[in-house]
Parts: structure tokens; C-alpha cells; sequence
């Protein structure tokens, strides 16, 4: 792992950046160019920040959290017919307790779990493409499910797309540097919901502190309870921000730009009320070789970042964290990539 004189380092922000991405839509590269730098700016000094002037509808949001409202208020028997531990590329539903960060207390959430859909592709592609993390989704027959989830899922994908052209830009790089490495990749977006106990402790995390494993994640939260961690290691909250986006850095985007990007810690604390987010974890094609580019290397090309094989990290982090994974991994039914990290192996080193 890189040690601390070779990362970037956050400052001790008090507040995540706001950053109008309207820019980075335009014909003028000029005027990209500009919009890139100030979401560079964020990405350094914090790696979380909020973007707006994005192009996804309201109507997408309004019918995908219409949609999870009434999907999660069934009850555990008919989400369970969706149970993830039953599908073949990690899609489907995660009960409360499935989730477990770092030795800390389970989660306390559900979600449902959907990626990039190879059941839209033809056989032959599909077959191709297979992946543990990737293939067709496992669609819950719940109506409208696929619908308004399929409909939000492009929407933010194609904004994805947007800003790997913007971190490019921010890095020096060619403008599509980073999208060469995306045309099936195993973007996953998760339907989250946190509910509300005032029974349950206070120290009992909605999700536990981590990094997001992929390059970026792109997240719309209906709610607080966020917090992020600064440079100065204090917890900061991240309340919500009509019409904005919040974004974040993760493992991949760190190592692909040789630690100019830092990987930001983060966790979800006991919500004051229900909550729902919607990240879309937004990563590189399977197979594709994590490893700094080497535009961002010094001249004698070294780094201290192992390469990683972008969908084997995923699978690996996803293994070692979700209870259906790690009772096959314990059973022998499963193992561990070669060269497998231990979870939270990005991000300040602040333990």
C-alpha cells in the first residue's frame, strides 16, 4: 500500500464542496476543461462533494423512491422470494444483518442490489461477459420493479459516463482515458433502506465505516446520517442538498490515478428517521487491470500500488462482507482471489 508521503491528502474540510458539473456538458472543451478542474479540486481536498447542473430527471428520482417505498413495505417473506443468496451475479434482496463491515456490528438496513443488466445483450455476449459480479439481474416480479429501477439505473449511468470524461480531464489525462476501461462494467446500484428504531442503540451503524470499493460512487440519499471523514480525522456530516448529487472517491479511482485521488472514509450513524438511499457504485470493466496510469507515474515509473484486477477486488471485498459469501468461503465452496486485500486497505491510514 502507498505510505502517507506518496497519497494526496484530505484537508480538514468542515463541509463537503458543491461543484455545478453544467459545465462538463458543453460543446466548448474550454468551458469542460474548467468544470473538470473545480471537481478536481473537490476530489483532492476532500474526496466527497456534492455536484449539480447533472441531467437526470426528477421524474426518474419521484418513481424510483415511489417505487422502493412500497417495495420494502412488504413483508420479509415476500422479499425474501428475492433473496440475493440465490442469484448467480450478486443481484437481488439483502435482508437486515446480511451486511458486516471490519469485526463491527451488522448493519442495520436492507437493500435490493442490481447491476449492469448482460440480460439485455444477446447469448452470445452474455455468455462472454459472465461474471461472479456480473450477468443478468435478478429482477423482482414487484410491479413497476424493473421499470423505474432500469430506467434510473441508465440515467445515472450515463452520468457516470460524464464524469469519468471530468476526472480525466481533472488528471491531465485525454478526455476519454478513463471510458476506455467502461463498456460492460459491474456498476452496481443499491436501493437502501434504513429504518427507524428508537430502540436500537445508538451506536449501532446504518453501515459501518469503509471506502466504496469501485472508482466513484454516485449517491442520492433522502435524508441525513451520513458523515464523512476529514483530514484531520473528524467526522463531518453530509446533509442532504436538494437537486444535488453527492459523490465520492473510491479504491479503484485512487489507484488508477496513483493516490492524487484518496479514497474518503465514511459511515451511516443510527438514523433520526427513515431513510433511503440510492448509490450507483460505478466501476471498470471486469477484467480490467487496475494499476496507476502511467501518464500519473514518476519518470522512473514507480508506485507503490499493487495491481489490483478490478472485478476479483469487488468480488473479494463483496466476499468478505456479506454473511451468504463468507458462510461459502468458510464452507470451501468459495476462495478468495490471489492477491485478495483485506476490507478497508484505501483511504488515510488512521488506525
Amino acid at each position: 500500500m502507498p505510505s502517507s508521503s506518496t497519497k494526496a491528502k484530505h484537508t480538514d474540510f468542515k463541509q463537503l464542496p458543491v461543484v455545478d458539473i453544467s459545465g462538463l456538458y458543453a460543446d466548448d472543451p474550454v468551458v469542460r476543461q474548467q468544470a473538470a478542474e473545480q471537481l478536481g479540486t473537490a476530489a483532492r481536498d476532500a474526496g466527497f462533494l456534492y455536484v449539480t447542473g447533472h441531467a437526470v430527471p426528477q421524474s426518474l428520482i419521484d418513481n424510483l423512491l415511489r417505487l422502493t417505498k412500497d417495495y420494502f413495505a412488504q413483508d420479509l417473506d415476500a422479499k425474501m422470494q428475492d433473496y440475493i443468496g440465490q442469484s448467480s451475479n450478486h443481484s437481488g434482496y439483502v435482508p437486515q444483518g446480511e451486511e458486516q463491515f471490519y469485526g463491527a456490528k451488522p448493519d442495520f438496513k436492507e437493500a435490493y442490489d442490481v447491476g449492469f443488466d448482460l440480460g439485455e445483450f444477446p447469448a452470445d455476449l452474455q455468455a462472454a461477459r459472465q461474471r461472479p459480479m456480473l450477468g443478468a439481474n435478478q429482477w423482482s416480479a414487484f410491479p413497476g420493479f424493473k421499470t423505474h429501477v432500469s430506467a434510473y439505473y441508465k440515467a445515472v449511468y450515463d452520468l457516470s459516463r460524464v464524469l469519468f470524461r471530468g476526472f480525466a480531464l481533472a488528471l491531465g489525462l485525454e478526455e476519454d482515458n478513463l471510458l476506455r476501461l467502461v463498456s460492460t462494467p459491474p456498476s452496481q446500484l443499491r436501493l437502501i433502506h434504513y429504518p427507524y428504531n428508537p430502540a436500537i442503540a445508538a451506536e449501532r451503524p446504518g453501515i459501518g465505516e469503509h471506502t466504496d470499493y469501485e472508482c466513484f460512487t454516485i449517491l442520492l440519499p433522502t435524508t441525513g446520517g451520513l458523515e464523512v471523514q476529514n483530514g484531520a480525522n473528524e467526522w463531518i456530516p453530509a446533509p442532504v442538498v436538494p437537486g444535488a448529487f453527492v459523490i465520492n472517491i473510491g479504491d479503484m479511482l485512487e489507484i488508477l490515478s496513483n493516490g492524487r485521488f484518496v479514497a474518503t472514509k465514511h459511515r451511516v450513524r443510527k438514523v433520526p428517521e427513515e431513510r433511503y438511499s440510492f448509490p450507483l457504485f460505478c466501476a471498470c470493466d471486469y477484467d480490467t487491470v487496475i494499476a496507476p496510469l502511467p501518464e500519473l507515474l514518476p519518470a522512473d515509473g514507480h508506485s507503490d500500488y499493487a495491481p489490483q484486477i478490478c472485478g476479483q477486488h469487488l468480488y473479494a471485498q463483496t466476499m468478505q462482507t456479506f454473511k451468504y459469501l463468507r458462510t461459502r468461503l468458510e464452507q470451501g465452496e468459495l476462495a478468495l482471489p490471489d492477491g485478495a486485500l483485506p476490507l478497508s486497505s484505501f483511504g488515510p491510514k488512521t488506525r
